[in-house]
């Protein structure tokens, strides 16, 4: 079904949607990075008529329930396809509810090698956060394994502090070490084995760091790390070495008796979010690697909890089939052979390639797509805020300049990676970066008379503390500051166009907005293009004169 032209509208320069990652709306108060940033464009955008602020978490895009926070992964895809899909922890839970999970040959492949002696190695997110995974699947994954005559269950903990509470990791490790300590009680050998921060060992994405891989893969399956006699004392011992460490940056750890990945297990990664799990399952399964020296290799059987890359088919087997994301706008706009230009910093290269296309590596027609990464510092993003936005606002500039591209869409990810971080003052410059970018960008899209588009995937910086239940800021006991929070947030997020030459023709529809999501974003990108959204998308959110 190919694109109809719009009949009252048709823009004379290109569209350019500006992501501004983990910037969304806040409560403006003392905890809101964004509001005590000076943000002179985005106040000077704000303007009544084509501004209004839509939903970024929870069933708007295709999470279990509205107390889930939204992420870059999902966000993206929502931005992207236009519609809304069931995402993986909506899966997941489904398939484990099912009980379909535990049916399929890939289960049956992992309990197999574990009824036979092998040890199953469960790798993965420590964490309810529900971004990249959850304590709830992997107790399901141990207790079904259990069952089914497996004698050796290992967990690799990779400590979050970055979706849940940045000190919060004894928390997690606690729940588990419970949950393994009853099965022991049926003579099961089950025991968290390793483990270390998301940021330090494991979790790296877009190929930025892989030493990360490379540390995890010391970790997990060579065993050659630091090791304590429970994951307990390595996270106190290792804190107490570091004060004021997050657990996000804890150091490798293993425990012992160690517990290698050798000949004959299985290894499960226990994530159901891609972008962090792509490398590790490619360390397992690729027969060569030259990003580092493996040492040995053993001859596992690798799984995840869902296929990480649909294209390149990462891993070979996985527990639970992802969203089969239907014709995104990268492909409606490549059959109807509209020129498009995807940027962004290597940090967030992936997001508006491979997640705005529905998790598909590629492009759609090389001929009219232009993708650009400009590569992130390997630096700690508080100490560098600014990260990669000057330049890629240079090169951004520089193509809408040629008149190549009739829609570009870019990626800030300030926001987001330094909102991460926990440092405040630092995601004020952050979030004071990306709106210096958009007063260049604003500029030069008004120079070529086109319509510049701007909002976020979730929140982030705009929440930098935790709230108790009443909504009021926590704070120490001891020092009376607020306790700093790194996850993202549940806050509506901001959407706005600026178009000079849009007269008194078109609106953004008040009533509509009110209950919009970002996927309805998709449609109005569309529609501002010069085109009739297709009437499967969420709807556009422009109302005509």
């Amino acid at each position: 079904m190919s694109l109809k032209r719009h009949a009252r509208h048709q823009p004379k320069g290109p569209v350019v949607l500006v992501i501004m990652d983990g910037v969304g709306r806040g409560a403006g108060d003392e905890a809101d990075a964004v509001s005590i940033a000076s943000t002179p464009t985005l106040d000077r955008l704000w303007v009544p008529g084509t501004r209004g602020e839509l939903r970024a978490h929870g069933k708007a895009v295709g999470l279990p329930s509205d107390d889930d926070m939204g992420n870059s992964e999902v966000g993206h895809n929502a931005l992207g396809a236009g519609k809304v899909y069931a995402q993986g922890a909506k899966l997941v839970n489904a398939a484990i509810a099912t009980g379909a999970m535990f049916e399929g040959a890939t289960w049956r492949t992992i309990v197999d090698r574990g009824a036979r002696g092998g040890a199953i190695h469960f790798l993965g997110l420590l964490s309810d956060g529900n971004v990249h995974s959850h304590l709830d699947h992997l107790e399901a994954m141990l207790g079904a394994a259990a069952k089914a005559g497996c004698k050796r269950l290992y967990v690799h903990a990779l400590l979050d502090g970055r979706d849940v509470p940045p000190f919060s990791a004894l928390e997690y490790v606690d729940r588990v070490e419970r949950y393994l300590a009853n099965l022991r009680l049926s003579g099961v050998d089950a025991r968290i084995v390793s483990g270390g921060g998301r940021m330090g060992i494991t979790m790296d994405r877009y190929e930025a760091d892989w030493a990360m891989v490379e540390r995890g893969w010391h970790t997990h399956v060579l065993a050659d790390q630091r090791t304590f006699s429970s994951a307990t004392l390595a996270v106190e011992t290792l804190r107490g070495e570091r004060p004021g460490i997050i657990d996000q940056d804890l150091p490798p750890f293993c425990v012992a008796p160690i517990a290698p990945i050798q000949d004959g297990d299985a290894v499960v990664m226990f994530n159901f979010r891609g972008d962090r799990a792509i490398e590790i399952s490619r360390a397992f399964e690729d027969d060569e690697l030259a990003k580092f020296p493996r040492v040995r290799r053993p001859d596992v059987f690798y799984a995840g909890m869902m296929e990480y890359d649909g294209d390149l088919h990462i891993p070979k087997h996985y527990l639970v089939t992802p969203p089969a994301i239907d014709r995104p706008m990268g492909e409606l706009l490549a059959q109807a052979h509209v020129s498009q230009l995807a940027i962004s910093e290597t940090q967030k290269y992936g997001h508006v390639t491979y997640f705005w296309n529905g998790n598909r590596s590629g492009m759609f027609d090389d001929g009219t797509e232009t993708y650009i990464e400009i590569p992130s510092d390997n630096l700690p993003f508080e100490q560098r805020p600014w990260m990669k936005a000057a330049e890629i606002t240079d090169r951004l500039i520089a193509e809408l300049r040629t008149g190549k591209h009739r829609f570009a869409r870019v990626n800030y990810a300030n926001g987001d990676m330094v909102g991460h971080t926990g440092s405040f003052d630092a995601t004020v410059l952050a979030v004071e970066t990306v709106d210096l970018q958009l007063a260049r960008l604003q500029r030069v899209v008004q120079e070529l008379q086109g319509i510049l588009v701007v909002t976020a995937d979730h929140g982030n910086a705009d929440e930098m503390f935790q709230r108790d239940k009443a909504g009021k800021i926590q704070r120490d006991k001891v020092t009376g500051q607020p306790v700093v929070k790194t996850s993202h947030t549940l806050n509506a997020v901001p959407f706005l166009i600026d178009d000079p030459g849009r007269g008194d023709r078109y609106e953004i529809d008040p009533e509509r907005v009110k209950s919009a999501g970002i996927a309805n974003v998709t449609a109005t990108c569309l529609e501002l293009l010069g085109f009739i959204p297709p009437d499967d998308l969420e709807p556009s959110l422009l109302r005509f004169r």
